[in-house]
């Protein structure tokens, strides 16, 4: 994978913010015994999340407008949260599953790479978690990220190689790197954080996210 200049920047200097992010939970929805659409779990992070955005401004917000737009019956249930890990996340999967999707994106990762984590505890835990989706019925959905070079050569490749082969062992579509249509030599679709995606840059996301949902929601994936 190419690593641009501007997106070293942007990760070098979420690595140093990391630790001062919100780690609240989000709310878990109910769906009303009327909505008869099937759920999307959005699984992840601060990206996810929407950090720094106002309400409604998060790509998965703008990810349900355009479902609605195009008349796609799915209901986005978004449970990022901001500086969750795949620790994190596995610990809180049982809970998720309550939702009943019928398909999963799953966004986490980046927080351990950032962090240095073993390699091997960010692969196993993201296995944990994709299974025990895929064994309630949901469609995963993987999005990849990556790392600043200063990581190292064999640390980054490897991170990147865990989303590369959790796809072909668990046949999951992947998203290679969930940014990567907003990374621009100014970074203009970042927040002053140079970190976090502004409104306008949430709008592309949400571009690239339902791009690699649309065939599987045309398909009935899931429960």
């Amino acid at each position: 994978m190419l690593f641009r200049p501007s997106l070293a920047l942007a990760l070098t200097l979420l690595a140093a913010q990391i630790y001062g992010q919100s780690t609240a939970r989000p709310v878990i929805q109910t769906l009303p015994a009327q909505d008869t659409r099937r759920v999307l779990v959005v699984f992840g992070d601060s990206i996810s999340a929407g950090y720094g955005l106002r309400p409604g401004q998060s790509y998965p917000d703008v990810l349900q407008r355009r479902l609605d737009g195009e008349k796609l019956p799915w209901r986005v249930v978004n449970l990022g949260i901001s500086g969750d890990t795949t620790a994190g996340g596995a610990a809180r999967v049982t809970t998720a599953i309550t939702q009943r999707p019928s398909m999963v994106l799953l966004e986490l990762g980046g927080n351990d790479g950032l962090r240095g984590t073993p390699l091997a505890s960010t692969r196993a835990n993201l296995e944990k978690i994709i299974t025990a989706f895929q064994a309630a019925g949901a469609q995963v959905v993987l999005a990849g990220m990556t790392l600043p070079p200063n990581y190292g050569q064999d640390y980054v490749k490897g991170f990147e190689k865990i989303f590369t082969d959790m796809a072909v062992k668990y046949k999951l579509a992947l998203i290679p790197f969930i940014l990567s249509d907003i990374i621009t030599p100014d970074l203009r679709y970042f927040l002053p954080d140079h970190v976090h995606p502004t409104a306008e840059g949430a709008e592309i996301i949400s571009y690239t996210v339902l791009k690699a949902l649309k065939p599987y929601m045309s398909a009935g994936a899931g429960n």
